[in-house]
């Protein structure tokens, strides 16, 4: 059954809500690798390539696998794996705590703006809680209901898994929601559990097929920085706001009447 009012927002993290992948995860991960004595180095355009797989754990198996499959038939190459995912996230959180990465432009006046009118909020996201947490200021944090974050389910994106448990953590039908997505990947998942989506493009996204979306902007722009329509319409809008998004909404729902 269709919902008509907008009662959620459900964000991603990585690429949504700051441009972390290039400048923050890449190197944490390169820094982990360092530490454990291993020649690999993901320099960014390598990086870019292993993207189209998401998690982190889950992205150094794919790698293995194409350049060193010697350290997949280690007997305990499960468990080194998990170790070098806890390292890079260590190393992710003290590039963090050393100067942040800033938010995208909006993200946080979009947050307070729903939240402040009754809007519920939640992230579906398949990087670590810890990485939510350091990414996002307490006051902003503070702002969501559920953090649906890291192995919550075990299928990744393009899997829709988790924007379906972020969903019945809600209580929420998807026509009551909208999601933010950056990636190919993450839109296949949020269209996958049905909900109504509008990409924002990072650094390694500009070039993916985002058919389907609700819009496809730069950012979700500020007062005197506009946000740069890349398909789809703003509705004379120059950032988007809780207007611009129920406007999207309705139009989301109509098209499944």
């Amino acid at each position: 059954m269709l919902h008509f009012m907008l009662e959620a927002l459900i964000f991603d993290v990585d690429g949504t809500l700051a441009d972390t992948e290039r400048d923050g995860h890449r190197p944490a991960f390169n820094a982990a690798f360092a530490e454990a004595g291993l020649a690999w180095h993901w320099d960014e355009a390598l990086y870019g390539e292993l993207l189209a797989v998401t998690g982190g754990k889950e992205r150094m198996r794919f790698y293995c696998e194409r350049h060193d499959p010697d350290f997949l038939r280690q007997a305990d190459a499960g468990q080194r794996i998990r170790a070098l995912h806890e390292a890079k996230t260590r190393h992710y959180l003290d590039l963090l705590a050393a100067g942040g990465i800033p938010l995208q432009p909006g993200v946080a006046r979009l947050m307070r703006e729903a939240h402040g009118a009754g809007l519920r909020l939640a992230i579906a996201t398949t990087t670590t809680p810890e990485n939510v947490t350091a990414l996002l200021p307490a006051e902003l944090m503070a702002l969501f209901e559920i953090v649906g974050a890291g192995d919550t389910v075990a299928r990744k994106k393009p899997a829709p898994d988790i924007y379906l448990w972020v969903l019945q953590q809600l209580g929420l039908p998807a026509s009551a929601c909208l999601a933010f997505e950056d990636s190919a990947n993450g839109l296949k998942a949020s269209l996958g559990a049905g909900l109504p989506t509008l990409v924002t493009i990072s650094e390694y996204t500009q070039d993916h097929d985002f058919a389907g979306a609700l819009a496809v902007l730069s950012d979700l722009g500020e007062q005197g920085r506009p946000s740069v329509v890349r398909s789809g319409t703003m509705h004379g809008r120059t950032l988007v706001d809780l207007d611009l998004l129920k406007i999207w909404h309705r139009e989301a729902i109509r098209e499944n009447l």
